[in-house]
């Protein structure tokens, strides 16, 4: 399991090394000049020449990266060309709200992929269950940016229940702290919702071939001709076994929801990594743009490892087979 673990890592190491490389010739590579974004209209010709040297964009691209290389195995990422601020402040302040709702929404995912495999797997073959199906995979199937956007016209315009976007209201540091958590929650209610309603089902169904499998054990059967209630039979007995391959999806349902979380965060004004990103991408800022690239690919590396060993911890068959590997 150890000797698995390091060979891992190592491998997870070397992925984000090629993935940056990748990224760092790309954005310099594509059409435009950064300067365009920073520098005013009147700014002198050789104050545009001085400005260009200072931050290191009159070297050639094989220098520029050697300087990038450097600079980021000690850590320093740089100060953002718009902004003129660190990169690392930038990235501080915006990881946080994409954390809240990248993991907001996905707890509420997870509780209605697992409602809907449920259901689907105890009510298979009924109207019911085909209508929520196709419920679920319509909504599935929506573009983010289109689903949130019908939202804030339903929800935000036409009803007024909630705020169209952003994270907080602009009156919300004058606010008592449960007034304050309120607000936050109303904010987070649209893009969450964006977020969890767009992709549970592909869970749910999967959750529910998985269910349907373990219902038809033999201890399932043995357990229902003991009389043991049919709830009890599905919960304690089918539920436990079945959750057991789709700890698997847990890790690798971090891209997507990271990458929904770009198209929610523009939508819906939302202070976070994605709407970084983009602004960063547009305005040709190449240390932003390098720095969200790193989170998102050691996120999404991460994320593939904590499957793996979330499914060793839950399946003893696993264990044994790593500590074989270590032998």
């Amino acid at each position: 399991m150890v000797t698995w673990l390091v060979r891992r890592a190592l491998t997870s190491l070397l992925l984000i090394f090629l993935v940056m490389t990748a990224v760092f010739f790309v954005v310099r590579l594509a059409p435009g000049d950064p300067l365009d974004q920073v520098v005013q209209e009147e700014f002198a010709a050789d104050d545009r020449v001085l400005l260009r040297q200072s931050l290191g964009l009159d070297d050639s691209l094989v220098e520029q990266y050697l300087h990038w290389l450097a600079a980021g195995l000690r850590g320093d990422f740089g100060a953002s060309f718009r902004q003129q601020r660190p990169v690392g402040e930038i990235i501080a302040e915006a990881l946080p709200a994409t954390l809240l709702l990248t993991t907001t929404a996905y707890g509420l995912h997870l509780i209605l992929a697992v409602i809907a495999g449920v259901f689907l797997a105890v009510r298979r073959g009924s109207r019911l269950a085909h209508a929520v199906q196709a419920v679920g995979l319509a909504l599935y199937s929506l573009p983010g940016f289109w689903l949130g956007l019908m939202l804030i016209l339903l929800f935000s315009r036409l009803l007024g229940w909630l705020p169209a976007g952003g994270m907080q209201s602009p009156d919300a540091a004058f606010m008592p702290w449960p007034a304050r958590q309120l607000d936050l929650l109303q904010h987070l209610a649209l893009p969450v919702l964006v977020l969890a309603a767009g992709s549970f089902m592909g869970t749910a169904r999967y959750l529910r071939a998985s269910l349907e499998e373990v219902l038809e054990q033999d201890y399932i059967l043995a357990a229902r001709s003991r009389g043991v209630p049919e709830r009890a039979v599905v919960m304690n007995h089918g539920l436990r076994n079945a959750l057991l391959p789709v700890i698997t999806l847990i890790g690798l349902s971090l891209p997507f929801l990271l990458g929904g979380a770009v198209v929610v965060e523009v939508v819906f004004g939302w202070p976070g990594m994605g709407r970084v990103a983009i602004e960063a991408i547009w305005a040709r800022d190449y240390p932003v743009v390098m720095a969200t690239t790193l989170v998102s690919a050691v996120t999404v590396v991460v994320g593939s490892l904590l499957a793996d060993l979330l499914y060793a911890w839950a399946d003893p068959r696993v264990k044994e087979a790593g500590k074989g590997d270590v032998a």
